[in-house]
């Protein structure tokens, strides 16, 4: 994997531009949120420059007078970075790079910064090369512009395209590897929760840093990292509670969404969000405190969706009421959010009401079924506690009587292999 950050805390300014569909109280908070994920980068933002636009300019982002102001400030200021809100096309790279001579970082570029000095494990920094890869693979073209400028003219195109075409074939074939592992990991996903059919499976999400980990924590009795920054949690991590007598779930932690987040990336991550695709419950965990948390909801929403789980039973669960001072704000969340759930994981406020709604899912989900076979079938119980729980058994000279406990969607499955 490759890294943007040096050894040293590198100066930064970041740029946006400012279309009439955005407000300025919007663009402040997507600069805000840049601002914590370079934060989290490890560099220090200096200064943010704003120009307002129809449309991004194709050749520089920002129109050229602008660029030419940036450029005046980072030559005086001792700036080593420059970041975008957007992402950039590669010719906007190249030309910015050419003018300002100084590094240049756009959002998706950051992201993928941050979450490859996170990743881990295997899982996690395998999903990340290969988001950086099919990142860089398109902007491959300004890493060989010395070549052209050492000769110029007539027969020097040849090794710089030489070069280029090696180095993406690299990359291709280095895509193609990352792409059979991640096959791979999800095959195992597949066996290693083969056995977890018959399980209730809650899974969290949320926008990062809204204290799902908090929250997985708390419920589990586990001692996954939290942490009050972005991108704490990159792989998913699953553990088993009781939320009564026999009853058992799994509850999974999973990676926080953040809007703009990289196409790449989703798709890589897609192995560890099968927790996602597979759960039969979703908590959508919500920071009540932050106050553009209804558009941090349908970022969670379009990813959710991105990720083909947008037909799953949903709880919202709003997250640190303790520190939400405005009572107005939990009134309105009471009465826009309809069913939502309103607590503090760190105080652990209102969570039994939390864990009485999961069970509540938990009994919609579950049907009973009962069924005598003859001993000559009795092999059929051991292929349908594959996916069905035996609760009871009762065996006489002539038959075997069994009560099922199995999910409502395996119901015709479970009658079909006991036929």
């Amino acid at each position: 994997m490759f890294d943007i950050k040096q050894d040293t805390t590198e100066r930064a300014v970041l740029i946006a531009v400012r279309t009439r569909f955005i407000s300025h109280e919007v663009l402040d908070e997507h600069l805000k949120e840049l601002a914590e994920l370079a934060k989290t980068a490890g560099a220090i933002v200096v200064e943010k420059f704003v120009q307002d636009k129809t449309h991004p300019d194709s050749s520089f982002y920002m129109g050229k007078g602008k660029a030419e102001e940036v450029l005046k400030y980072v030559e005086d200021n001792e700036i080593d970075l420059i970041i975008f809100d957007d992402d950039l096309t590669p010719a906007q790279v190249r030309n910015l790079q050419q003018m300002m001579n100084r590094k240049i970082v756009d959002r998706s570029g950051l992201i993928l910064d941050i979450f490859a000095s996170h990743a881990k494990t295997r899982t996690a920094r395998t999903q990340v090369e290969l988001a950086q890869l099919q990142y860089m693979l398109p902007r491959l073209t300004r890493a060989w512009t010395h070549l052209s400028k050492q000769f110029g003219g007539i027969g020097t195109k040849g090794p710089g395209e030489t070069q280029i075409e090696t180095d993406r074939r690299l990359i291709r074939d280095r895509i193609s590897f990352l792409k059979k592992k991640i096959e791979e990991i999800e095959s195992d996903r597949a066996i290693q929760t083969k056995g977890r059919k018959e399980v209730f499976k809650a899974t969290l999400v949320g926008y990062t840093n809204a204290g799902k980990s908090t929250l997985f924590n708390l419920l589990s009795g586990a001692e996954a990292l939290a942490e009050d920054k972005l991108f704490a949690t990159l792989d998913s991590t699953t553990r088993s509670f009781s939320l009564a007598k026999q009853k058992q779930i799994l509850l999974s932690d999973t990676v926080g969404f953040i809007r703009k987040l990289p196409h790449h990336l989703v798709a890589s991550f897609k192995s560890t969000l099968s927790e996602v695709r597979e759960a039969d419950l979703v908590l959508h965990v919500i920071d009540i405190t932050h106050p553009f948390y209804e558009d941090h909801i349908r970022v969670v929403q379009q990813t959710l969706d991105e990720l083909g789980c947008n037909g799953k039973p949903q709880v919202f669960v709003f997250n640190k009421v303790d520190s939400q001072e405005d009572k107005t704000v939990i009134e309105y969340v009471r009465n826009k959010f309809v069913g939502a759930v309103i607590i503090s994981a760190i105080k652990g406020f209102n969570v039994s009401n939390l864990l009485e709604r999961i069970d509540s899912y938990m009994e919609e989900s579950f049907e009973y079924f009962s069924i005598s076979l003859g001993h000559k079938d009795s092999y059929k119980i051991e292929k349908a506690k594959v996916f069905a729980e035996v609760v009871e058994e009762k065996y006489t000279n002539a038959k075997a009587t069994v009560n099922f406990k199995v999910k409502k969607d395996d119901l015709e499955r479970l009658k079909k292999t006991l036929q």
